[in-house]
């Protein structure tokens, strides 16, 4: 069994459609701005930090055989990822996204992630035939998981051999997609990265910082979590432990993706072996170059 992989990338890898514009935008505006169409979805954007951290991720996901597919498969390898794990359909075409942002945020976003849902576990076949490993030598490295797996799959993976010996890392896809994460609250080796909504809707609460959320998390049963709340305090908690720490105050002018930075900068800092301390730190650092436009798509 071979791997020649940092760390492995579950989820969705799509075609980012992205309209930006430097107004302010209310439903119904029609303002001038910039649309661009790169390779995105929440696995590949943190696969492409890590491989701006110098880090090598091997992508499993669905990638349809069309001429979308092909053109999305070629950006993937051009950008130094490896491709080799990944299932291609014949039948399900590419997954896209969609999102309007502003000066005042994103404004509307669709993601169309259904050939990810339909391809279900097949995209983790080569965890269970050997290529990656299998139910009695199960992978141990890092995997970053994606939320927009449906909830069966994640409820799956929860209880698999699988992925019991993986330091599993998770994200949600989005708010409306968090309470998928439940199943993996009680996972022994499993951390979750999600803003204070998120956080709020994994408890059925809410909560004013990030800290609280941290805390609340981890009486739930999280082996560990990272909780988000824009410029205002992010938190890191494991073992009953919390840290908390102010970002830098930037001016932004993206955020699409910026959940998914702070997320990967902060598994680089740590498999470089920095404190808990300064890893948070360098994930709010990337986060903020990110959204302030310093860092290039």
């Amino acid at each position: 069994m071979k791997n020649t992989s940092d760390i492995l990338c579950i989820g969705s890898v799509l075609w980012d459609v992205i309209g930006r514009s430097a107004s302010h935008m209310r439903m119904g505006s029609d303002v001038p701005g910039r649309i661009t169409r790169l390779p995105g979805g929440v696995a590949m954007n943190i696969a492409m930090t890590l491989r701006r951290f110098g880090l090598t991720p091997a992508l499993l996901t669905t990638i349809g055989k069309d001429e979308e597919g092909r053109e999305l498969l070629a950006a993937c390898q051009s950008m130094g990822m490896n491709c080799d794990y990944v299932y291609l359909s014949e039948d399900l075409p590419t997954d896209r996204y969609m999102a309007i942002e502003g000066a005042n945020g994103l404004i509307a976003a669709i993601a169309d992630a259904h050939s990810l849902e339909a391809a279900g576990d097949k995209i983790l076949r080569p965890l269970e035939n050997g290529r990656l490993g299998s139910a009695k030598s199960p992978y141990a490295g890092v995997i970053a998981l994606d939320g927009n797996l449906t909830l069966a799959l994640l409820e799956t993976i929860s209880k698999s051999p699988l992925f019991i010996a993986a330091d599993l890392r998770v994200a949600p896809a989005s708010p409306g997609k968090a309470e998928r994460l439940a199943p993996l609250l009680s996972h022994p080796h499993a951390t979750l990265y999600v803003n204070l909504e998120e956080a709020g809707l994994l408890c059925q609460t809410t909560f004013d910082t990030s800290e609280q959320a941290a805390h609340a998390l981890l009486g739930r049963g999280a082996h560990g979590i990272l909780v988000t709340d824009g410029g205002n305090r992010a938190s890191v908690g494991r073992k009953g432990r919390v840290l908390t720490q102010t970002p830098p105050e930037v001016l932004v002018t993206r955020v699409t993706g910026a959940g998914d930075t702070f997320m990967a900068a902060h598994i680089a800092a740590e498999i470089r072996g920095e404190t808990p301390e300064q890893a948070l730190n360098s994930a709010l650092a990337a986060a903020a170059a990110y959204v302030s436009g310093e860092t290039p798509l």
